[in-house]
């Protein structure tokens, strides 16, 4: 049957397609809606996806009544899917289409299916066959948001052309052995998909080098090797990246995501609460070597939030090592690692710059997004070490192995806590680009 435009009774989804993952906590049944009853339509409880494998496929079979007092000429369902799941096949009446990442929503996939036939009052209904999701390699922390509507829901801005499917389409029948949804049950729900999955964020140090006096610039990096994204739960974030500058130094300037947290430690953001499989950030400061302190170190380390999808913690933290000319460098020149070969990590000298594979995105003032995977080094008077793991840049976005050790400087490490909680991290404007 063809699909409808929508027309004058049209509207648009609350909270976006699925701003919704921000709005509506995890849980098994749905929650009671302000507007739930007024639409004459009420979703039974839909239990959520635990321990999937990634390749695995989900059969999602929603149902629902018409709470209403009169008959419904038609219904439309809709699936918002976030982008660690992918649909398997799409009925001809129902149509596809995704939408970009905006401020603090992560990109999605919409499906949308009208059923043109007779909806009758008190009767629970189903799709005749479930709607088939497929978990993906970068799946972990995944939601789908199911909607039933008695009128047909407007995409949301920056969606992609709607496409019809091609699969048979699919009607509605009756399940008169499904309880009907209880009183006040609301028309749309969050379905919490959880994959048995990995995500490695690592970080990388580098090494400063000059004379006293001179403003030198420092690159260090954030990456998630992946293979999943991470998308946190409702008001938390990912990740954010702490900096400790060496003894003898001071910024200059900042990294518009970093933000001071006492004495020349700095808090950073990575632009979005989620990070992507593959993405990678670069923290950029001007920083002055104002004296020389043998054998003075900073350190990069990730921040305090629960990554327990990630098993690798010896690139959890990283060293700053400090040259200054005419001191004798005791930490075995400049080495950002710990068991890598002194004085190998690094490179020096030449203008900054940052070799990556795939796609690109551009941070904000210094700070450089790549999304595909990140494959080379940065340069400059202070650098990055290199980005390999074992010898082999197949990955993309590995950082070397830079342990600082069981012992690092936490000074500030409570205001850090308190200016990631009260959201400054955050400040700096968030990226319009649109992801996959």
């Amino acid at each position: 049957m063809p699909f409808s435009s929508p027309g004058p009774r049209a509207v648009r989804q609350t909270a976006g397609a699925f701003g919704a993952v921000a709005l509506i906590a995890l849980c098994a049944a749905p929650a009671v809606a302000a507007d739930g009853p007024a639409t004459g339509l009420a979703l039974g409880t839909i239990a959520p996806f635990d321990k999937v494998k990634p390749g695995s496929e989900l059969p999602l079979s929603p149902t629902f009544t018409n709470t209403g007092t009169a008959a419904l000429d038609k219904v439309w369902l809709s699936y918002s899917v976030t982008r660690g799941l992918a649909q398997t096949a799409v009925p001809s009446n129902c149509l596809s289409y995704t939408v970009g990442s905006a401020d603090e929503e992560p990109g999605h996939a919409q499906l949308v299916c009208e059923f043109d036939q007779p909806v009758q009052t008190g009767v629970v209904y189903a799709p005749e066959r479930p709607l088939t999701l497929k978990a993906l390699d970068r799946a972990l922390y995944e939601h789908v948001q199911v909607t039933v509507d008695s009128s047909a829901p407007v995409p949301d801005d920056g969606a992609a052309a709607p496409v019809h499917g091609t699969a048979a389409a699919l009607k509605l029948v009756e399940r008169p052995d499904e309880k009907t949804p209880p009183a006040g049950a609301a028309s749309s729900a969050d379905v919490a998909v959880n994959v048995v999955n990995t995500a490695d964020f690592q970080v990388g140090g580098a090494q400063l080098k000059g004379k006293v006096g001179d403003t030198v610039t420092l690159r260090v990096k954030f990456a998630n090797a992946g293979p999943a994204w991470v998308l946190p739960q409702p008001g938390q974030r990912a990740a954010h990246v702490l900096v400790t500058l060496p003894e003898g130094t001071s910024a200059v300037r900042t990294d518009t995501l970093c933000t001071n947290t006492g004495a020349e430690s700095y808090a950073c953001g990575t632009g979005t609460p989620w990070v992507n499989e593959h993405e990678s950030r670069t923290y950029t400061f001007k920083v002055k070597l104002d004296k020389a302190v043998p054998g003075a170190r900073g350190y990069v380390e990730l921040g305090s939030e629960a990554r327990p999808f990630d098993h690798v913690k010896k690139n959890d933290t990283a060293r700053i090592t400090l040259a200054v000319s005419g001191v004798t460098d005791t930490t075995g020149g400049g080495s950002t690692g710990d068991g890598g070969s002194k004085g190998g990590g690094d490179s020096t000298g030449g203008t900054g710059s940052t070799t990556s594979t795939g796609g690109t995105g551009t941070g904000t003032d210094g700070g450089t997004t790549t999304t595909g995977g990140t494959t080379g080094t940065t340069s400059g008077t202070g650098t990055t070490g290199d980005l390999t793991t074992g010898g082999s840049d197949s990955t993309g976005g590995n950082l070397a192995a830079t342990g600082a050790g069981p012992a690092l400087p936490l000074a500030g490490a409570a205001a850090v806590a308190v200016v990631v909680g009260a959201g400054v991290v955050v400040a700096a404007r968030r990226r319009g680009g649109r992801e996959d």
